[in-house]
Order: structure tokens, then C-alpha cells, then sequence
């Protein structure tokens, strides 16, 4: 009896397709895997975030009391997201996204030599400490069809160690609020 090429490659197929489908039933039946209590190795430092609750704490305090507990050198580690496309240095060259000297008080959309979407532009106004904390946390949210692709910074306590970086990368930086 003589098999096409196609037959035994489909029969290759389907045998490979029995064999793990058997594998897999006969160690499930074997081994019987359940989720820990608590973890195995305990690593100092590291706490167990509950679902969401440690999110909608740090909600719940006030923006100008995350900025008060702000780190500037924090927000330069957290930076480092956005450092693919932009700069802080003074006269420095824009990239993907505008240089960021002086942003901190500085006209919305308003640094010379980059082309802005129409949607920031839009906005009008100045980049306060709150309107900054505003876009970090969502750039789509603050100018619905802004061309800045990233997601945001989640955490209120990144945003505003991150707003202080800024706030040092200005020649007269406005108050803190």
C-alpha cells in the first residue's frame, strides 16, 4: 500500500495532536496543582499588593500631597520611560517628542521647533501642576487624538516625582502648589 507525501504528513499531524492531548490529560489526572496561601520564598522587602486596593488608596490622597512626598532623583528612575522621546536638556533637540527644558509652567503645545498634533494645540493654556499630572496619567484622556502614543503613568506617586524631574529642568520654575 502506497501513502502520498500529504497523508503521512497529516497523519504526522494528527498523531503528534493524540499524543499531546494524552500527555496532558494523563498529567492532570497524575498531578493535582493548587494555588498558594502565601508565597514559598519570602523576599525582604516586597510586599503582596491586594487587587487594586493599594491603587485606590493612593487615589484617594490629594494631588498636592503626592507632590509634597515627591523625590525629584525617583522621578529621574521613572524618566526613563519617557527618555526614548524626549529631552530635558537645556537647547536640547527634540525627538519623537518635544525637549521638555522648562516645560513646568511653560505655554501648552508651545515649544518652539516641534509640530504639535492639532489636539494638544487645541488644549490652550499653560502646563500647570495639575494639568501635568492630568496628561501623564492619560495623554489620550487630556487631548482626545493627541499623536503621544504612550498609556500613562498609573500611579500618582510616579506622576509626581516625575512632574518635580521636570520642575528641576527649568531656568525659574513656578511654585510648588
Amino acid at each position: 500500500m502506497h501513502f502520498s507525501n500529504w497523508e503521512k504528513v497529516g497523519f504526522a499531524v494528527l498523531l503528534a495532536a493524540w499524543v499531546i492531548w494524552g500527555t496532558n490529560k494523563i498529567g492532570n489526572t497524575l498531578v493535582h496543582a493548587h494555588e498558594l496561601k502565601e508565597n514559598a520564598f519570602k523576599i525582604e522587602g516586597v510586599e503582596k499588593a491586594e487587587s487594586g486596593k493599594a491603587d485606590k488608596a493612593e487615589a484617594a490622597v490629594p494631588f498636592g500631597q503626592l507632590l509634597a512626598s515627591a523625590s525629584a532623583e525617583a522621578g529621574a528612575a521613572v524618566f526613563k520611560k519617557c527618555a526614548s522621546c524626549h529631552t530635558t536638556e537645556k537647547g536640547g533637540a527634540n525627538k519623537v517628542g518635544p525637549n521638555l527644558w522648562g516645560v513646568v509652567g511653560g505655554k501648552l503645545a508651545g515649544h518652539d521647533g516641534f509640530k504639535y498634533s492639532s489636539a494638544l494645540s487645541g488644549v490652550g493654556g499653560q502646563w500647570s501642576y495639575e494639568n501635568l499630572d492630568k496628561f501623564l496619567a492619560s495623554p489620550a484622556a487630556f487631548a482626545k487624538g493627541t499623536k503621544m502614543t504612550f498609556a500613562g503613568l498609573k500611579k500618582g506617586s510616579e506622576r509626581a516625582n516625575v512632574i518635580l524631574y521636570l520642575r528641576q529642568h527649568h531656568d525659574n520654575p513656578p511654585p510648588l502648589p
